[in-house]
């Protein structure tokens, strides 16, 4: 059935702000060609969408002629302020953007493990509310949290998670009573995937797996351009993965025995000691595993010196690797013969500073395994695809609110 007018309406308007939200500004004729719709149509939803102040003439054209067609129609950014929360056991990281992501302000705060839950919960909620203040923001219209543990699928609410401190799920209740804004709770790996998928080293892809490697394990699935989340939101939970090499097997409520205690931070440091490798250098926040693998692909990478690097640095460095290998294929072959993916991104922290060196010998070593074609690949953007995915995450849904087509 033909679509009624106020629903063709409303079909145009939405393309419209689409383009106008992926290319940027736009001339009426720009989106007359874009669209294939007509002249007046064009001019019509330009019209209404400036009335409802979701667009704007941002500037002119390069074009000699000058008029209507010439203007540059641009989304309003500050028509809504966004928010995005990294929350880790050790603390949480918030920035703050405008409708098209633009970053107003940015702020994280540690949290130790000795703080108390009603403490760590107000420490949280007040960084949130100071960079929004120093956003220039008002009121926010969509915050999205990317935290640890398990999403319901069905509530979109953050459960019970071993291991996991009790301020996180206070964290999310403290966030809807304190802000007026529409709060979204999202698994940290699996927005980490939207990041790489649609800014980072998935760009290409629609379907793979990201192998989380930081402070802990996780891995999220997206297959034929969705993400998969199954049906309690414990896809990825590859912590509790049974694997060869480890002292047990892991249990309900403790991931110990699983591949977490062969490829988190803890357990990559130790395989860094037993190589004689030690971290010179932390950044605030980074798992000692990633200082150490940086620093060993630094050791293999750096050219000749004198006097020359230590040959049992070297040697030290490249059996470190290869062990770490060794571990990180082992859970990634499970998941590729279960899944098919194509494609595992090495993502994480660790995943980013191991860059190719890692990602190739990783790689090679599933080619032995599976007989599945794969291609691996080094993250794009470390730890900080969580607080880009939950951005993309809070604008997405901020934009379905905004352009949705309101009655008359």
């Amino acid at each position: 059935m033909p679509a009624s007018p106020s629903t063709a309406r409303a079909i145009n308007d939405r393309v419209a702000l689409r383009l106008l939200q992926q290319e940027g500004p736009l001339t009426a004729g720009q989106l007359k060609q874009l669209t294939g719709l007509s002249r007046p149509t064009v001019a019509d939803l330009v019209e209404r969408l400036t009335a409802a102040g979701l667009i704007e003439v941002v500037g002119e054209s390069g074009e000699q002629r000058r008029g209507p067609n010439a203007r540059l129609y641009g989304i309003v950014a500050d028509r809504a302020q966004l928010a995005a929360l990294d929350v880790r056991t050790e603390g949480v990281s918030v920035v703050v953007s405008d409708l098209l992501g633009r970053e107003l302000a940015r702020a994280s705060v540690p949290i130790a493990d000795d703080t108390g839950t009603g403490p760590a919960v107000e420490q949280a909620v007040t960084l949130v509310e100071r960079a929004a203040k120093e956003a220039g923001a008002e009121r926010l219209h969509t915050v999205g949290v990317g935290a640890p543990g398990l999403i319901d699928p069905a509530t979109g609410e953050l459960r019970d998670s071993s291991g996991l401190p009790e301020w996180h799920r206070r964290l999310v209740a403290a966030l809807q009573e304190r802000l007026p804004a529409r709060v979204i709770v999202e698994n940290e790996t699996n927005l980490a995937a939207l990041a790489e998928q649609r800014d980072g080293a998935a760009r290409d892809r629609d379907t793979f797996v990201l192998l989380w490697l930081g402070h802990g394990t996780g891995a999220a699935v997206v297959l034929d351009g969705r993400l998969r989340r199954g049906a309690s939101g414990g896809t990825g939970e590859i912590g509790f993965l049974p694997v060869p090499g480890t002292s047990t097997l892991p249990s309900a409520t403790d991931c110990e025995g699983g591949f977490h205690s062969l490829a988190g931070s803890a357990a990559i440091t130790e395989l860094a000691a037993g190589h004689g490798l030690v971290a010179t250098a932390v950044s605030p926040g980074e798992p000692e595993a990633a200082a150490l693998v940086r620093q060993a692909v630094a050791t293999l990478s750096s050219p000749p010196a004198f006097p020359s690097p230590s040959p049992s640095a070297s040697s030290g460095a490249d059996r470190f690797l290869s062990a770490l290998a060794d571990r990180l294929a082992i859970g990634a072959a499970s998941v590729v013969a279960v899944l098919d993916p194509g494609c595992v991104v090495l993502g994480g922290e660790v995943g980013q500073v191991g860059g190719e060196v890692l990602a190739a010998r990783v790689g090679e070593r599933l080619a032995r395994m599976s007989p599945l074609p794969v291609e691996v690949r080094a993250s794009a953007l470390g730890g900080g695809a969580v607080l880009r995915g939950a951005l993309l995450t809070a604008r997405e849904s901020a934009q379905d609110d905004l352009f949705a087509p309101r009655s008359r």
